[in-house]
């Protein structure tokens, strides 16, 4: 603890052993006056004894704290917030087009992104990533969360699906460089640690090529990065037409699983555009703590006003004035 007005510890010990002396002085001749008359206080010694002094002693308690929230005294105290870095990967393939879940699979997916962006203090970091066969960073990771949810608004189908590159390019927003998955023998990337760093994936899951999504997670395991798997979709699935031909989709829930379950992650699922919103704003994020110099002026100045409050209703109470 500190104080930014220190003088004031020793204006209170001086003022405190003041009032406390004369308070021991003046008791001190109230008894022998009272011994000398012959008269005595009613009630039990042990009642009246409490009755004499307790008003008096909330009194003296409260002036030393009054005294010392002067010093403005400061403490350092651990503050829990949500922190870190948030990359929203959207799956922005051709088969993010079908309606099984309303609107479209792509449009209830930005629904429930806007909506987590919108949810989130400014001390999280968001950066936005669509993917089909490649992946793009649209928005690298801010606090300036106008800029995430205008980046998803953007969002247009078209194309395969790749959810390996999907997850190296939301490494690479993360870590600042380039991420790709090691050659043949090689060994992985060394990317560091991010704990407090989290990837979630919108997707139906169907894989069309790309970069081997098993070894993507657990490159991503490895920095300690998290994924939460969204799942946009039914099992039973829907058409869509792409360049004149009908396609069949669905979702693939065992892959969008076994993503999120090799980085410690959780696979959410939704139905429509409302499950996809309350999935969004149960997703887990990193609880961090930040050291902050918090001021204790207030509380003990409080303190010494419910002294001061309680002595003086004893007082009115029991001898009938407040001195």
């Amino acid at each position: 603890m500190s104080f930014l007005n220190p003088l004031m510890i020793a204006v209170a010990v001086i003022v405190f052993g003041a009032a406390l002396t004369a308070y021991l002085m003046m008791n001190k001749r109230r008894s022998a006056a009272i011994t000398a008359t012959g008269l005595g206080m009613t009630g039990t010694p042990r009642r009246a004894a409490m009755r004499r002094h307790l008003p008096y002693a909330l009194f003296l308690a409260a002036l030393p704290l009054l005294l010392l929230a002067l010093a403005r005294p400061q403490a350092t105290i651990n503050v829990p917030r949500i922190a870190g870095t948030v990359m929203l990967v959207f799956d922005v393939s051709n088969s993010m087009a079908a309606d099984d879940v309303k609107p479209s699979r792509l449009a209830a997916a930005q629904a429930a992104g806007t909506s987590f962006v919108q949810a989130q203090p400014d001390t999280v970091d968001i950066g936005v990533v669509a993917f089909g066969q490649g992946a793009l960073m649209t928005q690298k990771p801010t606090n300036t969360h106008d800029d995430a949810v205008n980046a998803i608004k953007r969002l247009q189908p078209g194309g395969g699906t790749s959810l390996g590159q999907a997850i190296l390019a939301s490494l690479s927003a993360i870590v600042g460089k380039p991420v790709n998955l090691p050659e043949e023998g090689a060994p992985p990337q060394d990317l560091g640690y991010w704990g407090s760093a989290t990837i979630v994936l919108f997707s139906d899951g169907e894989e069309t090529g790309g970069p081997d999504v098993e070894s993507a997670a657990l490159l991503a395991a490895d920095a300690g990065v998290r994924i939460e798997t969204v799942g946009i979709g039914t099992p039973d699935g829907a058409t869509v037409e792409v360049d004149g031909y009908q396609m069949a989709t669905a979702l693939n829930e065992e892959m969008l699983t076994a993503i999120s379950g090799t980085t410690g992650g959780t696979y959410h699922r939704g139905q429509d555009a409302a499950s996809l919103n309350e999935i969004s704003q149960s997703i887990d994020l990193k609880i961090t703590a930040r050291e902050e110099q918090a001021e204790l002026t207030g509380l003990l100045g409080g303190a010494a006003l419910l002294l001061l409050t309680i002595g003086g209703l004893l007082m009115a109470r029991w001898h009938g004035r407040i001195v």
